[in-house]
């Protein structure tokens, strides 16, 4: 037990919780990658108990005394380890599939002996890292354990940091994740219900065990859970520290994934101002987080401000840029057929993002952008201003155009039918976008449907019996400079 007592007391000596909770940590530093092997090979089942607490006590390195609960706290906490880290080899040595589910159930073992040492108020605050160490790879272990059952083993990856894009598994086939999202949630408990004075407090863990269980909800598709965490947050606000005073990885992380929810929830102008506050506060390098954090962005800035992101923005990111450059350029084009188009080769990736249904909604934004297309393509009036009254018909004429691609075969198939039901159509399009976005109230006169209430994407009504619509002088297509 020489190496793990070594790097234990020059943890307390520096008083460093991420180098204490190193030495709790499955995954070999570079600089050391025999170091399970050699921990596992220093002692047995027989001994490993009096052989832990025999060096930590004696060892000639230990320049601090501790009191005996906490020699006996961490005899237990790596009594564990030891045991996990027999599970861990075998796993990774095996010839035939590892046997996950021994791994997760002995690392299980490690995390209950640490949220006990926190509990019985043993372990210190500066200590906490090792809660979250404990607690990211009992998450990791119980996803290759749940992989493992159901015969997908995809190879040892213990990388969980940041932000992550979770994707939901097959339904009832998550058993051990479920049991690990039960654990965290004792630890997200255990900080959120200490009552010490804040510089003691467990409460400085209490985001970073929070994001830990929302990347677990969202990993289970029990995203609705995530609101009950929500409201434990808010119900103590004002026994807990202010926000920017954690860590800002931990803030970053919360607020994606507060974001996300509200997205999830159609609140999109909080999902904006979380999301957005989450991309200025994200690290430069941190290119992955980034991404993800725009994936819903992106859609969010498209429907509460119709802004498209830029060249410039999404070049970093190719990902993105396959994404949503074809989307992009379908809608400041208003072409119809290449959105559609767009929409329906990234629906795979879209809905598994979650986004697809949001995306879909920026169609009304390309409809609108061809109709504003009609409008500044029109005759000027005698004072040199636009003509706000628009046939129908034309209007009918630019969604066929843009339905078909530009395709003149496209277009004289949409005109073998009846012409007025292709106008009641366009009509019922063109209404609808004057309705869009928010509550309208209407006048009905003869042969007139007025709508009066200021809309966002199209102001004006339609003179049905002159077969016209009639556009606002003063900001026919809001946000767009016309």
């Amino acid at each position: 037990m020489e190496v793990l007592c070594r790097e234990f007391w020059h943890a307390n000596q520096e008083g460093s919780g991420p180098l204490l909770a190193a030495t709790i940590s499955p995954i070999a530093p570079p600089s050391y990658l025999n170091r399970l092997d050699a921990i596992h090979r220093d002692t047995d089942a027989a001994s490993i108990n009096r052989d832990i607490s025999y060096s930590l006590t004696k060892t000639a390195n230990a320049a601090i005394q501790y009191p005996n609960p906490e020699i006996t706290t961490w005899t237990e906490i790596y009594s564990a380890y030891w045991y996990a880290i027999g599970a861990i080899l075998a796993a990774e040595h095996t010839t035939t599939r590892p046997d996950w589910t021994k791994v997760y159930e002995a690392w299980k073992d490690v995390a209950n002996t640490v949220i006990k040492g926190y509990s019985s108020g043993v372990l210190e605050n500066w200590t906490l890292p090792v809660l979250y160490t404990a607690g990211k790879h009992l998450r990791t272990f119980a996803i290759k354990a749940d992989e493992n059952v159901q015969a997908s083993e995809n190879g040892t990856n213990f990388n969980v940091g940041g932000l992550q894009e979770d994707i939901a598994g097959d339904f009832g086939k998550n058993e051990k994740l479920e049991d690990a999202a039960r654990v965290i949630n004792r630890m997200f408990t255990l900080c959120i219900s200490d009552r010490a004075p804040l510089e003691e407090s467990r409460k400085w863990g209490l985001y970073y065990t929070t994001n830990l269980l929302f990347k677990t909800y969202f990993k289970l598709n029990s995203i609705g859970l995530s609101k009950n965490i929500l409201r434990a947050l808010s119900a103590s606000r004002t026994d807990m520290p202010a926000l920017e005073s954690f860590p800002q990885p931990h803030i970053v992380t919360f607020k994606y994934y507060v974001g996300v929810i509200r997205f999830l929830e159609e609140d999109y102008a909080q999902a904006e101002e979380n999301l957005t506050s989450a991309w200025h506060m994200c690290h430069r390098s941190a290119t992955r987080n980034i991404e993800l954090i725009l994936s819903y962005l992106i859609p969010t800035l498209l429907l509460t401000r119709q802004q498209l992101p830029s060249p410039r923005l999404l070049s970093p990111y190719p990902r993105l840029g396959s994404l949503f450059a074809p989307l992009t350029l379908a809608i400041r084009k208003g072409s119809l057929s290449a959105f559609d188009t767009a929409i329906a080769e990234g629906e795979h990736e879209f809905v598994k993002r979650r986004i697809y249904l949001t995306l879909e909604r920026g169609r009304d934004i390309c409809l609108r952008n061809l109709l504003r297309k009609v409008y500044l393509a029109g005759d000027l009036d005698e004072e040199g201003k636009r003509n706000t009254r628009i046939y129908i018909k034309d209007f009918a004429a630019a969604i066929r155009l843009g339905e078909s691609g530009g395709s003149r075969e496209g277009m004289d198939v949409e005109m073998e039918g009846s012409a007025g039901e292709n106008n009641d159509e366009v009509e019922c399009l063109v209404a609808n976008m004057i309705y869009k976005v928010t509550p309208f109230s209407t006048t009905f006169a003869p042969h007139v449907l007025t709508f009066v209430r200021h809309q966002n994407l199209m102001k004006g009504y339609i003179a049905r019996e002159r077969g016209i619509v009639v556009l606002s002088k003063n900001g026919a297509f809001p946000g767009t400079g016309i």
